[in-house]
């Protein structure tokens, strides 16, 4: 598909506003490493949030919804709506807690919390694999979907997408640091809306489709609708809704959806200027991304599969798509029904969105490894200088690998589900270690590794051992056992964290609660006065009923939404009673959990 100028003009201006704001912060972004990874530290809480969703509004993001919707239906969509659980443990649990840290990065935590050789290793260890490995393959994942969508709306073939996209986002992205990130990200939020809403409303009035009554009645669609799961059957009831409730969401290490916390999440949260505009930060994110956005990606998938019903009829349509052809395609392919102007509109937005994911990526990616790496390991005697240079460096450096490994994917959720078995099973790990003084360093690497070893063992070794293919979800829960069991034994046949360094964690971090009586009690021993960290200052049990309450909020707010569209008028009516009158008591709870605070002056 051609774009008219127009098109292009809208396209070009965007990018060059962009460019702008990152010219613009430059000079303040390379005054230090603080400044280029953490935005100075002094960052609100609404510029914070609205970058978080930003960064996971990616283009690969529309994709795996329609995927899942044209595949599994809409309560396929329960893979990742079940993360709002950790999410929302992060906001009242997690969040004040790293802030408190004081730390740049979530890894330069590692020699915080543990100690030894150890704690260096696992620093270094885990700034490789989560800022070259991990890093990589979710920008790669993002970068296929920008293959797919320039493919079919621009004619472009993925090498010339991988090579476009790369040169305009590593430039951006070398420029401002993360307070270029947040800024042009507050602008790409209201884009990225706007084109999603756009496209929605252009796929419901497809001759084809007929509006939303001809959508909502088509037989193609009907099966499809369903919010929660057919549990007459018990295989995908397992696969879709069970599983990801009961296990996936504490279990699994996911980027945006880390259980207790991590990567560019926690980076915003280190940005912030206080544990308050932390905590609001996030819980702005988990409401926008579960509750905000997902209905005009569903509406479109749903379109989809009336225009275009399968594969077959997709890469009919598209014959220079044709060899990445798949059912992530359905969204790109129903964009191509925008009229000029609006089309123009849309790609920008999209484009946004792809410029604000792989450009979080690389900043936060680079800050591991000029941080936590080259810092910490190669020359710690460096130069603030010679960190922002290196950063930049490690920038470009991050996106040629991404753009090679696009190349080599096939679809959004076949990349989403190994990222998912590469996590499984760590998750628990990292939701424990703030609480139990007996995980160690040796904890952490024993997870990573077994973990990652299970996630290559069923990607590329069980289909060549003659054993009976496992579905995603038993893929998963062993991943989980194998790695849990493994990280917990481990756990005990290596030495725990020195004395010394758990007792400074406490007084930093104040995490409190019963897994670190024995470090109280070594420290009471040596007559130092950790009192305001005992239980009367334990926030734990306030924040899981902020939790509690948050994750009816904002689920009650996704169903509502829904059967208002479906037209379900007394579901949807009695649902926003619900969600009215949780979010009442989330508002007090919330007040509450702010008075429970510990001596924070007797430090």
């Amino acid at each position: 598909m051609v774009l008219a100028t127009i098109d292009w003009v809208i396209i070009a201006a965007y990018l060059l506003f962009s460019l702008i704001i990152g010219l613009w912060v430059a000079r303040q972004a390379g005054q230090n490493s603080t400044q280029f990874f953490a935005a100075g530290k002094n960052m609100p809480w609404w510029l914070l949030g609205i970058s978080m969703v930003a960064t996971t509004f990616s283009t690969d993001t529309p994709n795996l919804v329609a995927n899942i919707v044209r595949t599994d239906g809409v309560s396929g969509n329960w893979v990742w709506w079940a993360f709002l659980l950790t999410g929302m443990l992060t906001v009242f649990v997690y969040a004040n807690l790293w802030k408190r840290s004081g730390v740049l990065t979530d890894v330069e935590f590692y020699e915080l919390r543990y100690s030894g050789k150890m704690a260096a290793f696992l620093r270094g260890f885990r700034s490789i694999y989560l800022g070259l490995v991990f890093n990589v393959i979710v920008m790669a994942t993002v970068s296929l979907a920008a293959i797919k969508i320039s493919g079919v709306l621009m004619g472009l073939s993925p090498v010339e997408t991988v090579v476009i996209g790369g040169i305009v986002t590593v430039i951006y992205s070398t420029l401002g640091g993360l307070r270029g990130v947040l800024l042009t990200d507050f602008f790409q939020f209201f884009l990225a809306i706007g084109g999603s809403l756009i496209a929605a409303y252009v796929a419901l009035n497809h001759p084809q489709v007929g509006g939303l009554e001809g959508l909502l009645t088509h037989e193609n669609v009907v099966g499809q609708l369903n919010i929660l799961p057919d549990f007459s059957d018990p295989a995908q009831a397992l696969g879709i809704f069970i599983i990801p409730l009961a296990v996936q969401w504490w279990s699994v290490y996911y980027p945006g959806s880390e259980p207790g916390g991590g990567g560019y999440i926690a980076q915003r949260m280190f940005a912030a200027k206080d544990e308050e505009n932390s905590i609001a930060a996030v819980f702005f994110f988990n409401a926008a991304h579960y509750a905000l956005r997902p209905w005009p990606w569903i509406i479109v998938g749903l379109c989809s599969l009336i225009v275009f019903p399968d594969i077959a009829s997709l890469k009919e349509a598209f014959p220079n798509a044709s060899g990445v052809a798949d059912h992530d395609m359905g969204y790109p392919a129903m964009l191509t029904f925008i009229p000029t102007g609006w089309l123009g509109l849309v790609v920008a937005s999209l484009t946004a969105a792809y410029m604000s994911t792989i450009s979080t990526h690389l900043n936060w990616g680079s800050s591991y490894l000029v941080n936590d790496f080259y810092k910490r390991f190669i020359s710690p005697d460096s130069s603030e200088k010679e960190l922002v240079m290196v950063g930049r460096i490690s920038t470009v450096v991050l996106m040629i690998i991404a753009g090679i490994f696009a190349l080599l994917l096939q679809n959004a959720l076949e990349s989403f589900q190994i990222i998912l078995q590469i996590g499984a099973g760590t998750g628990l790990l990292f939701i424990l270690r703030w609480f139990w003084w007996r995980i160690n360093a040796g904890s952490e690497i024993a997870a990573m590794v077994i973990s990652f070893a299970v996630a290559m063992y069923f990607q590329f070794g069980h289909v060549h051992t003659g054993l009976p293919a496992l579905t995603g979800w038993q893929e998963l829960v062993v991943g989980v056992v194998v790695t849990t069991i493994g990280w917990v034994a481990v756990t005990f046949m290596t030495r725990p964290t020195d004395k010394e360094t758990l007792i400074h964690f406490c007084e930093v971090a104040r995490p409190g609660g019963p897994g670190w009586q024995k470090v109280i009690k070594d420290a009471e021993s040596e007559n130092r006065d950790l009192e305001p960290l005992k239980d009367e200052a334990w926030r734990v049990p306030q924040g899981i009923l902020c939790m509690v309450l948050g994750c009816i909020a904002i689920y009650g707010t996704l169903f509502a939404t829904g059967y208002w569209i479906y037209g379900r008028w007394i579901l949807a009516s009695l649902i926003t009673a619900v969600v009215v009158g949780a979010s009442g008591f989330l508002y007090k709870a919330w007040r509450k959990l702010i008075e429970i605070q510990p001596e924070e002056e007797l430090y």
